[in-house]
């Protein structure tokens, strides 16, 4: 193999790993489902939050702890964990296994709010999404 071409194919296996790197970054837990999940949505109009929102089920465990951390720690899922996980324990993540068996059941404004942390967007508000 000649020196350019293995120079070639280093370069390209460091991009690779280094965007693998780039989409689990600490800060951004959801960046990897992003990039699996709403492959060839093109950004933009909502449409990457449409499209987590669809799939809110199918999130890694990461991307699914911060969603529905955000979702229980949310205002404007504060009616949603009251209604629909008032029984449930509080601290042990009770509350956000709640919401995740209960997803069918969770408004509408709620599933934004878990889309958009998802999809990285920054919380509004003083909590609200």
């Amino acid at each position: 193999m000649s020196m350019r071409r293995s120079g070639l194919i280093a370069l390209a296996a460091l991009l690779l790993s280094g965007s693998t790197a780039l989409a689990q970054q600490p800060g951004k837990p959801c960046a990897a489902d992003v990039k699996a999940l709403c492959a060839g949505i093109a950004p933009g109009q909502g449409r990457i939050k449409a499209c987590i929102k669809k799939q809110l089920i199918g999130l890694s465990q990461t991307c699914e702890e911060r969603v529905f951390s955000v979702a229980v720690s949310s205002k404007v899922c504060r009616d949603d964990v009251t209604r629909l996980c008032a029984s449930a324990k509080r601290g042990t993540g009770g509350v956000r296994a709640c919401m995740k068996a209960n997803i069918a059941d969770v408004s509408e404004p709620c599933k934004d709010a878990m889309s958009r942390a998802a999809s990285g967007r920054k919380l509004l508000r003083g909590g609200d999404l």
